[in-house]
This record gives C-alpha cells, structure tokens and sequence, in this order.
C-alpha cells in the first residue's frame, strides 16, 4: 500500500524550523529564503488541517501538534542521515574521521597511530581535535573519543584508559630555591589548573593537605597548554596519566609525590550502534582498544615515572561526568 505522506521539502521545513524555534534560522540550514520556509510550513498546516507553530512577536512557538510530530520527523532524518553518510564512507574514497579532545589527540593518539598506518595503509585518519560533543547523524564524524563515565544515549562507549591524577611539573622547578619535597610545600608554587579547576581541590583533599588555596593560579582551556606551561616551569600543574605520560617519559615533566586521585572516569571509544559493521570503523576501534592495553598493561605513566602501579597510592573521588 503506497504511503500517504507530505511534501518531504515541507517536512523538512517544519522540522528545521521547530528544532531552532526560528524560521530564520532554517532558512540560513536549508539554504533557502525565509519566505520558502513560511511557505512551506503553511502549506504543510494545510495539508495536516492543525496549526504546527503559534506566531507570537518575533518568535514563533510549537503547538501540542507541532510538538507531537517534531521528535518523530528528526529521529527519522536523523537516521536517513547516518544511512546516506554511512554507505557513502564506505564505498567512497574519503578518510576515516575521528574527533578526539585536543590533549588526548596530540599527546595520545598522535605518537601511536603509526601503528595503525603500518598494519592499515589502505586507511586513511582524519584526526578532528574538539572539546564538543558529537552529533554522528550530523556532523561529518565517524568515531570519537571522549572523556567521562561512559553514558552517552544512542551510543555504543568501550573504556580505553582509565586516569590518575597527580601533581607535575618541569625538573628546572625542583633545582630552584623553594622546596618541593612534601604536599605542603604547593604553597610556595604557582598551580596551573585546568578549565575546570576542581582537580587541585581533590587532590589537595586527598593528600591531606592544607593551608593550600585549590584556587589561586592561571587556568588553561586546553590541556595542552596546561603542560607546556609546566613544561616552560611556570609552576606546577595538575594532570592526568594518559595525557602526561610521554612528557614524563621524556623527562620534560617529573611526577611529583606518591598520591594519585581516581575519579572514576577515563576516555571512552565512541560510536553508533550500526558503525562498528564497516569495515575501517572496527579496525579503528580494535588498534585502539590493542593500544590501550598495551599501554595500561605496561603501568603507563607511573612506568615513565620510574614507579610501579603498586608504589603510587590511589585515592578514588568523585566527579561528574564530562
């Protein structure tokens, strides 16, 4: 029995336009004129016999109507979208696209993937270094990388690394005149922070420490600038293993003191359900995965501290997912 549906350009209209509230800005998405969406719209309220938005000055409103089919319209368009993008990655000739954090892209990823080159030289990477979440049915991404507990809707998450945090900071700083030989002694030192700035406050917490104020110091959006400020010995930073790993190993960063706080989140490998069914996503999650256990089997960063995972006390807290 033949569908009876409407107009897929009025469909598509009404759901821009009741996903930003704006007609405006569905026309800027579709590329199309305001006039074209208005129309399209009123035509589509036409064709249902109900009113889908409420006018009101300079705004418009959903009605019960409009409310009701909204979700049902961007689930669908949604998943045509991932249907389309998923059988055009495949058979097309594109790189395989992977959003990571910045920190974890260059400090992680970056000095492995080499590897993935070496046993997969038909794929190309395309690493997209963000901070923002992804919108696979959207944006132009194929699997992620992201930091937290693990929760996200709709996705499928495996653990890479779980992490450590503790203090570090650059050799030239223990040569200078102020001490760094226990917890206490932070308080002679700049704390360089992250965006966040509650890791110090932990950690300070956990140590035992006080007299200590978690606040003071500069804060970094970027966990890479966060290290090179440490690394340049601007003061002492507060970091995770994962990330600080290669830069202790090097001998540019040393680990300070023999306390480590677990928040119970780590980096997750992110992806749709579906995606793991073709052919370079799965071979991309499984270097990854190879590669994590590789590195936590190996003690990582307490390794490149010259400490045993057994030596460093762990201290677990707990922190809201990212």
């Amino acid at each position: 029995m033949a569908r009876r549906l409407p107009p897929l350009n009025a469909l598509r209209a009404f759901e821009a336009a009741g996903r930003h509230l704006s007609f405006t800005r569905a026309a800027a998405e579709l590329h199309v004129t305001h006039a074209a969406i208005s129309h399209q719209v009123r035509g589509l309220e036409e064709y249902l016999g109900t009113p889908l938005f409420r006018r009101v000055t300079r705004a418009v409103k959903l009605t019960d109507a409009g409310r009701a089919l909204l979700p049902v319209l961007s689930e669908s368009f949604d998943g045509m979208a991932e249907a389309v993008r998923r059988l055009a990655a495949d058979d097309g000739p594109g790189p395989l696209t992977v959003s990571l954090t910045p920190a974890f892209a260059a400090r992680w990823m970056v000095p492995r993937l080499g590897s993935f080159q070496e046993q997969h030289p038909d794929i190309d990477v395309r690493i997209t270094p963000s901070i923002q979440l992804v919108d696979f049915a959207r944006d132009d991404v194929d699997l992620a990388v992201r930091y937290g507990r693990g929760s996200w809707p709709g996705v499928k998450s495996e653990l890479l690394v779980t992490l450590d945090t503790f203090p570090v900071c650059s050799p030239v700083l223990l040569e200078g005149a102020k001490p760094l030989r226990t917890p206490a002694d932070l308080r002679h030192h700049v704390l360089l922070h992250d965006d966040l700035g509650e890791s110090w406050r932990r950690w300070l917490v956990a140590a035992g420490v006080e007299g200590v104020d978690p606040t003071r110091g500069p804060k970094f959006g970027d966990e890479n600038l966060l290290l090179q400020a440490a690394i340049q010995g601007h003061g002492v930073a507060i970091t995770e293993s994962a990330i600080a790993a290669g830069d202790i190993a090097a001998g540019r960063l040393v680990r300070l003191f023999d306390i480590a706080v677990s928040s119970g989140a780590g980096f997750y490998v992110v992806y749709p359900p579906a995606a793991i069914q073709r052919r370079r996503v799965k071979a991309f999650r499984d270097w990854l995965l190879a590669e994590a256990a590789a590195a936590q089997g190996g003690g990582d960063a307490a390794q490149a501290a010259g400490e045993t995972p057994r030596r460093a006390a762990r201290i677990k807290t707990r922190s809201p997912a990212t």
